[in-house]
């Protein structure tokens, strides 16, 4: 292939946290990095499974090994701390990304479809991205909900255990418990008020200019089309999808 995405460098960087090597218990993988180059082709041009580039392997080779790698895989977190990928500035900015819409509806009970991070929103069925980053723009936690789910009931799970001094968020995060939880972080809240906010608090304009950083980064995401638009039935493989993209990212 005459076009990859991981340069030299960075495939070096990745090879030693690939499941499948030579040194692992269980089958090794015929060659990891094509395999890993094929998952990431998929992912960047949105396209079927089916039409994956023979220079990759079979394409239900390919696929039945993602998605088994998909249940192994570790959460965002996780990854960015094994690999040694971290950066010094401590600042937090997060935020829901943009529904991502599926194009076809599951079957089944409402109960599986929210298993799923399936829901309906004004848009119809969609997924939403809500995600954390550092303060130069690096993801380093995101969560998947139903496309009708609220903003600031999931602010709590995506800074918890993570140091900040300050935290950046839109006014959709403008909640009591919220800041009450940056607070026992001994972090600033940086967060607009709500208009129907009897008590109003301050805001640093000047901080909160660079909450522009997290925008950038569901930007960079979106550039994977299977980020933008979800076309995995499952959410298990959709975050998979989501966490390879913001591997690359990293690896940047």
């Amino acid at each position: 292939m005459d076009r990859l995405v991981l340069s030299d460098a960075a495939w070096e960087r990745m090879a030693p946290l690939i499941i499948g090597r030579p040194d692992q218990k269980g089958s090794t993988g015929r060659d990891n990095r094509m395999f890993v180059e094929g998952v990431l082709w998929i992912v960047r041009t949105g396209s079927p499974w089916r039409d994956l580039p023979e220079a990759f392997g079979d394409w239900n080779s390919v696929f039945r090994r993602f998605s088994r790698w998909s249940i192994k895989v570790a959460d965002l977190r996780g990854d960015v701390r094994r690999s040694g990928l971290r950066i010094s500035d401590r600042r937090f900015h997060y935020r829901s990304g943009a529904s991502a819409r599926r194009r076809r509806q599951k079957r089944g009970s409402e109960d599986q479809a929210e298993d799923q991070a399936i829901g309906r929103s004004r848009g119809g069925l969609s997924t939403k991205i809500h995600l954390a980053v550092r303060g130069l723009g690096c993801p380093v936690r995101f969560m998947l909900t139903a496309g009708q789910k609220g903003d600031a009931p999931q602010a709590a799970a995506l800074i918890e255990g993570l140091p900040a001094e300050v935290v950046m968020a839109d006014t959709a995060y403008d909640a009591d418990h919220l800041r009450q939880a940056i607070a026992a972080k001994g972090a600033i809240a940086v967060i607009p008020n709500n208009p129907s906010r009897a008590l109003k608090y301050p805001l640093d304009k000047h901080l909160y200019a660079q909450r522009h950083l997290v925008e950038c980064c569901f930007s960079k995401l979106k550039q994977f089309r299977r980020v933008a638009t979800r076309f995995e039935k499952t959410a298990r493989n959709y975050r998979a999808v989501v966490t390879l993209a913001a591997i690359v990212l990293w690896l940047r």
